[in-house]
């Protein structure tokens, strides 16, 4: 990619008059250089089985091209026309609820044999007809796919096979999963139950990998067919989504986005999240910085990525205030988006997603948004050289995992607490992003762990052995981890581990703990980080007694005083933190502080906190660039600390100490020399 791309969703089959023309000329005007189209246009595309009608994205295409603006075809199999399912009614998906009913996009079982018969055949006539047409730099697969919780008799037909394929025996399944208790054994495989109903969590979470296997294993089957057609210059992407909660936030539960992201040329995601007074940029870049990680460069480095779509209005509540619009788009390139795409273009004007503003409203006209976002297309324009491709390079990877994720949320804390893994892993990226620390991701199929000096563990339920024995390598190799609890509690198939806790990874935490339980009125004695009114330990707490580890806090409480809450062990030339219980963010941002001070990742960036944000990395002159953010609607200012340079919005010299002004949303963006 050889400049940044901004764009829009467009949909022309949902315009109530005619008005391409018009749309072309004030996109031109705002600077949009792509389009993302035809995602959703089955049944316009295939309006009765067998017949097809290209004549809305024929005219698109056209129109894009006589303006120099490029397009992203999109497969529209995330959404079944009528007439696929009045002919085969299974295609709906099955699901613990019962059968989906028509009308929703995503209803539908992936597996089906009749919906993959239609959705190839589908998505081979539209590359049939398109794939030599010069606008089109590159194709998204589907949409936001996930497994839509399908669980019917085909799909539990798959699962039995998987098992058998993966397991070979039912006396290792029996056995590795404890499925004697409660008189869940399985003894024939023509008896395996539906995993619906059980309590073996187990079983559920193997179910719930074999569920996140039939997402990846679409996708490289939509990726592999659009690679048929495609030429060698144009890309393949998917548009990965994450844990929704009213706007992105976690990690997705039903994807696992690093398998699924290996048969894509670029990783997609889209990323929403509040704005006005909630605009933090949290979730901008916790959204990046998981798309980059997605796919890995020869460097070991994570990739360049596309923002398939994130708000430009968006919910009534997400209007954002001026400024805050162009703050967001240059945060989403600082964390190496090298295309931002707003959904949507226009305004739709009836069905589900109506009061879901795009960046017109619903009279098309201009609005303070969209003169804002003229702003955004000038500069990408003139700066694409200097910000396209930048490359980022950190010394702190979080460490997640969808086998833990889903093991840990069959539990929670295990009675008592309500918490998701999310619920955990979320607060210590959170905190991490607001010093200004740089974080890549990293999960245990991940072949650079040793290239990270700081390792973030939020809650490893379950774990191999030989993952935790790799970590325990990594520390005494000269590694730092920071892990939280419930880490190293079971193995990879979610049965608890026999030995004292926290199994394994207790030789290099230097602790041991057998009990564990709620806390009701329990602090940290002594206020041992000053957190005042935040020195509180809530939802959990293991009762921890050190070995080799050096207590960083004792539980202030007249029982529970005597065991350890946090500690820290030197194993060999590395270190390893344990939390031992959820504490609130003001105490995890000094344990944090603390690890990255030790592990070497502090630095004169890290003088400055949230709201300010700085990230920096290198573009593709090999020049430094470093982004300064104001997420406040009061002004601030930076003292600049590296080397000089230019800040390229003004085009005035930057040396080195020199204070800048942040004006209220506002933003610099400075090239070192």
């Amino acid at each position: 990619m050889d400049k940044l791309l901004f764009g829009v969703a467009y949909y022309d089959e949902y315009m109530p008059y005619e008005r391409l023309d018009k749309d072309i000329a004030m996109m031109k005007e705002t600077g949009i250089n792509v389009v993302r189209i035809a995602e959703s246009t089955w049944s316009t595309v295939e309006p009765q089985d067998g017949t097809f009608d290209f004549s809305h994205i024929d005219r698109v295409l056209n129109a894009m091209q006589k303006a120099g603006i490029s397009v992203i075809v999109g497969t529209p199999t995330y959404a079944v026309p009528t007439w696929l399912v009045k002919k085969y009614p299974d295609v709906l998906a099955t699901t613990p609820q019962g059968q989906n009913r028509y009308g929703p996009r995503q209803n539908m079982d992936i597996t089906n044999t009749h919906f993959r018969f239609h959705a190839e055949r589908v998505i081979r006539k539209i590359m049939e007809h398109v794939k030599d047409h010069p606008a089109i730099i590159g194709y998204q697969v589907d949409n936001e796919t996930k497994h839509y919780n399908t669980t019917g008799p085909n799909v539990q037909k798959l699962f039995v096979d998987y098992m058998k394929a993966k397991y070979k025996s039912l006396d290792v399944i029996n056995k590795i999963y404890g499925l004697d208790y409660w008189s869940n054994r399985i003894n024939s495989w023509d008896d395996f139950p539906s995993t619906v109903g059980t309590i073996n969590a187990s079983l559920s979470s193997e179910f719930a990998t074999f569920q996140r296997k039939l997402v990846t294993d679409y996708l490289a089957w939509q990726a592999a067919m659009v690679k048929e057609y495609k030429r060698p210059a144009q890309f393949v992407t998917q548009n990965f989504d994450f844990e929704w909660r009213g706007y992105s936030y976690g990690i997705q539960p039903d994807v696992d986005h690093f398998a699924a992201a290996k048969a894509m040329d670029m990783a997609g995601v889209d990323i929403y999240h509040p704005t006005q007074d909630q605009l933090t940029g949290t979730e901008i870049s916790f959204g990046g910085d998981v798309a980059r990680s997605m796919k890995l460069d020869a460097s070991n480095r994570g990739k360049n990525y596309l923002v398939l779509e994130t708000e430009a209005q968006g919910f009534p509540q997400w209007v954002p205030y001026p400024g805050q619009l162009r703050l967001q788009a240059f945060s989403h390139v600082a964390s190496g988006a090298n295309m931002l795409e707003y959904w949507h273009w226009h305004s739709i004007h009836n069905s589900a997603e109506t009061y879901w503003k795009g960046l017109l409203s619903h009279d098309f006209e201009p609005n303070p948004t969209y003169t804002e976002a003229k702003t955004i297309g000038k500069d990408f324009a003139r700066l694409s050289p200097h910000l396209v491709n930048l490359k980022k390079t950190n010394s702190v990877a979080m460490l997640f995992s969808n086998e833990a994720l889903t093991a840990f949320n069959a539990f929670s804390f295990g009675w008592g607490a309500t918490e998701k893994y999310n619920d955990v892993l979320r607060p210590m990226y959170d905190v991490l992003y607001r010093m200004n620390v740089g974080v890549d991701f990293v999960d245990p199929s991940s072949t650079n762990l040793e290239s990270y000096k700081l390792l973030v563990v939020p809650a490893l339920y379950a774990a191999s052995d030989s993952l935790l024995q790799r970590l325990n390598r990594y520390v005494q190799n000269g590694g730092h981890i920071v892990y939280t609890f419930k880490s190293g509690f079971s193995d990879e198939h979610v049965k608890v581990r026999t030995t004292p806790q926290p199994g394994i990874i207790s030789e290099a935490c230097g602790i041991t703990y057998s009990q564990f339980t709620i806390p009701r009125a329990v602090s940290l004695k002594n206020d041992p980080y000053q957190a005042g009114k935040d020195n509180v330990v809530k939802t959990w707490m293991e009762l921890i007694t050190p070995t080799t580890a050096k207590v960083l806090a004792y539980y202030d409480h007249p029982v529970w005083g005597k065991y350890a809450a946090v500690t820290q062990n030197t194993y060999g030339k590395g270190m390893a933190t344990y939390i031992g219980c959820m504490t609130s963010e003001a105490v995890l941002k000094k344990i944090l502080e603390d690890a990255s001070k030790k592990a070497n990742v502090w630095g004169s960036d890290q003088q400055l906190t949230f709201p300010l944000i700085t990230k920096s990395g290198v573009n593709q002159q090999g020049k430094t660039i470093h982004y300064y953010f104001n997420y406040s609607s009061v002004p601030g200012s930076v003292t600049y600390p590296h080397q000089d340079g230019k800040e390229l919005l003004t085009n005035e010299s930057v040396s080195k100490n020199k204070s800048m002004p942040l004006e209220a949303w506002g933003m610099k963006i400075v090239e070192e020399n």
